[in-house]
């Protein structure tokens, strides 16, 4: 449909001998390219792209602030797939973006970032506000382009290709002023057609390996959470492999499947319990892993000698681990192929994944004493099937993404490569934006005093956004880990906000609770509201962290 609508408006709107903007031309092809929203905060510079996009069929949502629209991308990106477009006015609101660009090329996001620019001959002499945004951006992205007249429409079929190919991540297009309120003619742009599925041709050795493993193990990463999990669920089948993941790729494969153990690389208490795991394994293989989302301690966490197959998007020299076979290519295409050759077998006969299993959830199960951990267990027995939620950085990320069950891909949304706080909020409002159904924000009460300012964009949209905020008056993650090092406490306190009154003030919906029945009564409440979004702070003592993870 959004394709057709396109088609529609280049047809009718516009013929082939209208006269319209450079600006038009390049929404046109962001159209094309399957983007329905773009998010910023507009300026003089790009007034023409904004009007432009809403010709294209392009809504433009205002946000509060630059890294908070280029999250409220992505959360939209991983909803519906629709291209995900950041758009910047020349300095203040570039250096505003620097930290979501730097995200999406960690986390692999194919976040087109528009900035607008003033002429060059005009920076020649004009300073204000001026600064070289390609220099800035440019170690943070695939590409940057500065478009000239004429290139408006290839410029952007050329970044999306880019941003979408091997490895996705952003893509920099600079547009100057005069070339996006430049008259032209509509033309047809040049289709660059998008990548086959790419499938190496000697699987033979990777055959070879797995036809002798008695007890492989598969550990399945960022990369597979772009291709689709299809090929893992036949690939897992095939070999009779249990599963862990990376945070990222929780629910590849719905996780009340007895084949995934857990979550690994955050935590260091779940690390140990599915060490045995991965000693005891004859053969790993990478599904899409990206160590980008590991700590040191999964730095060479296999010997030297034991069977690895690295099956990747496209190579990385990380140094993190050592594979005895790289396989690079459409990940969940290579794991099919390879999955149709092998007879179905059964693997690991002395049990143990299933005990590794069994231990690892018992190490995270909920206390009686209230705290972080009956929030989460709380809202997880609450929230329907399907539920999306996302994580900010800190304490409660870490035992979030091990207690938070996941029945599909991309429903714990979190920023994992650069772990970023303040992610969390917009992630969600651009998550329901996208799928129009109530959606879960955990934040810390720091995380969320960075981004308050987006209250005031969840009550103009009027999203069902339910807003959990662990408060425990601290960076929680730092302290603690002040405390393991036996450093003095500082620059870790902070005050406590009423952000229930927050909330009302702000046109939505606010409580603060203290126990299981407040919380479990207001969550219940708030995934009924579909008007508005729904604030609930959870007071919570910072000590219960200690050795949660």
């Amino acid at each position: 449909m959004r394709h057709e609508r396109i088609a529609a408006a280049e047809s009718s709107e516009t013929g082939p001998d209208d006269i319209v903007t450079g600006a038009d031309l390049l929404a046109l092809r962001l159209a094309a390219a399957g983007a329905t929203h773009a998010f910023g905060i507009p300026g003089g510079e790009v007034l023409a792209l904004v009007d432009a996009l809403g010709r294209a069929g392009i809504r433009f949502e205002l946000a509060r602030h630059e890294n908070a629209a280029g999250f409220m991308a992505e959360g939209l990106w991983h909803t519906t797939g629709a291209l995900p477009v950041l758009v910047a006015t020349l300095g203040p609101g570039v250096a505003n973006a620097v930290n979501v660009v730097a995200n999406a090329q960690q986390d692999r996001v194919p976040l087109i970032i528009v900035t607008g620019c003033v002429d060059q001959a005009l920076a020649e002499s004009y300073t204000h506000q001026v600064f070289d945004h390609q220099a800035v951006l440019r170690p943070l992205v695939k590409a940057s382009f500065r478009v000239a007249p004429g290139t408006e429409d290839l410029v952007v079929e050329k970044a999306v290709a880019i941003a979408r190919r091997g490895r996705p991540g952003p893509v920099h297009i600079d547009l100057p002023i005069s070339v996006a309120e430049a008259r032209t003619s509509l033309r047809e742009a040049p289709a660059i057609p998008p990548p086959s599925p790419v499938i190496p041709a000697g699987l033979g050795p990777a055959r070879t390996l797995l036809a002798a493993a008695q007890k492989p193990l598969v550990i399945a990463g960022l990369d597979l959470v772009q291709d689709g999990a299809s090929g893992l669920e036949r690939f897992l089948a095939a070999t009779g492999a249990p599963l862990l993941t990376t945070y990222k790729a929780k629910g590849l494969v719905p996780e009340d499947d007895p084949r995934v153990i857990g979550a690994v690389g955050l935590s260091p208490k779940a690390d140990a319990i599915v060490r045995p795991l991965i000693d005891a394994a004859d053969l790993i293989v990478l599904a899409g892993y990206d160590p980008i989302e590991m700590r040191q301690g999964w730095r060479n966490p296999w010997p030297a000698g034991k069977p690895v197959i690295d099956i990747v998007a496209e190579p990385v020299q990380h140094g993190m681990h050592a594979s005895s076979l790289l396989l690079e290519g459409d990940v969940g295409a290579i794991l099919t192929a390879l999955a149709d050759d092998l007879p179905t077998k059964a693997a690991w006969s002395d049990g143990e994944p299933a005990m590794i299993r069994s231990r690892l959830h018992a190490a995270f199960a909920a206390p009686a004493a209230w705290g972080p951990h009956i929030v989460v267990e709380t809202l997880r027995a609450i929230a329907p099937a399907g539920t999306i939620a996302t994580a900010d950085s800190g304490a409660h990320r870490i035992l979030l993404s091990q207690m938070w069950s996941c029945d599909g891909p991309r429903r714990l949304l979190q920023s994992s490569g650069l772990c970023t706080m303040g992610c969390a909020l917009p992630l969600a409002t651009g998550a329901a934006l996208g799928w129009g159904q109530p959606t879960l924000c955990f934040v810390g009460d720091a995380g969320l005093e960075m981004v308050l300012g987006e209250l005031a964009t969840l009550r103009d949209l009027r999203l069902p956004l339910i807003v959990v905020a662990l408060v425990d008056k601290a960076l929680g993650l730092i302290a603690l880990k002040q405390r393991q090092l036996g450093l003095s406490r500082a620059g870790v306190d902070i005050g406590e906000t009423d952000f229930a009154a927050i909330a009302r003030a702000m046109g939505g919906h606010g409580a603060t609770i203290d126990d299981r029945e407040t919380l479990g009564r207001e969550a219940q409440a708030g995934f009924r509201r579909r008007d508005g979004f729904t604030l609930l702070a959870c007071r919570i003592d910072a000590a219960s962290y200690e050795g949660a993870f």
